[in-house]
């Protein structure tokens, strides 16, 4: 059987914190579809970096910094994309961090406020400008990032855990809102993926990584393609009557 194929031509598509990981994965992704990438992450260095992989290849990004727990930068970056490129079309919010471990009770409030605004309230933000841009090109649709960590809890990472649940009711709300807008509103959660918020959390352990590839039923982690390749599907006509869910890409974790 072929592979999926999808047609993103002329279409401009928004990715958050794609300098590395996920984000950069489904940025390169969606641009092998023949989308026009805004390319945004707190990273310069990080965000043109991606940029430079997916023109080699011959696609269109271009590069915005932002800042996504920063209302003033959001607004912002929706309005020079738009103005760039033409009202967005598709956009996955994807930015986030992993924050610091600790109990409940030993949890700061600094902390917890940063996990907050970049993981949930960015998203807020994010929708909040990209969601009139698309009523403006007929519609569009929208992948929210959450983790298994927003379906079940996890020791140590409550803000974490409370952020990624977040994001998933969050993105059911906007899912009902805006159905009669042609604006589909979904969210993908990743289970332990390769990635440099991975690497923070083994700290370079070998035998920390061996622990979470035992702990999924597939035996290994997943890779940024495999999420990115959800992301594409996702946003896509091939999941045109697609709202308000929440795809767990997991190697079977949540199965357990």
């Amino acid at each position: 059987m072929a592979g999926l194929t999808y047609d993103y031509s002329g279409k401009v598509v928004l990715v958050t914190g794609a300098g590395s990981g996920i984000g950069r994965a489904s940025a390169i992704a969606f641009a092998q579809e023949g989308a026009w990438v805004a390319v945004s992450d707190k990273s310069e260095e990080g965000g043109i970096e991606t940029v430079r992989l997916i023109v080699q290849n011959g696609g269109e990004a271009v590069f915005f910094p932002c800042d996504v727990s920063n209302p003033v930068a959001v607004k912002t970056l929706a309005e020079h994309v738009e103005k760039r490129m033409g009202p967005i079309s598709h956009a996955f919010n994807n930015a986030g961090i992993e924050g610091e471990q600790a109990f409940v009770t030993d949890a700061t409030e600094e902390n917890w406020n940063k996990v907050i605004d970049v993981n949930l309230r960015s998203i807020w933000l994010c929708m909040k400008y990209e969601i009139p841009s698309m009523i403006k090109g007929g519609g569009g649709a929208i992948v929210n990032c959450s983790s298994i960590a927003g379906l079940v809890g996890f020791k140590a990472i409550p803000a974490y855990v409370a952020s990624k649940h977040g994001v998933i009711g969050l993105t059911k709300n906007a899912a009902l809102e805006y159905a009669s807008q042609n604006i589909r509103v979904n969210a993908v959660c990743p289970g332990v993926i390769q990635t440099p918020m991975v690497d923070r959390f083994t700290k370079g352990d070998p035998v920390a990584l061996e622990e979470l590839k035992r702990s999924t039923p597939m035996g290994r982690v997943g890779s940024p393609e495999e999420i990115a390749a959800a992301v594409v599907w996702l946003c896509s006509d091939q999941a045109s009557f697609v709202t308000g869910h929440a795809l767990v890409a997991d190697g079977g974790w949540m199965a357990q």
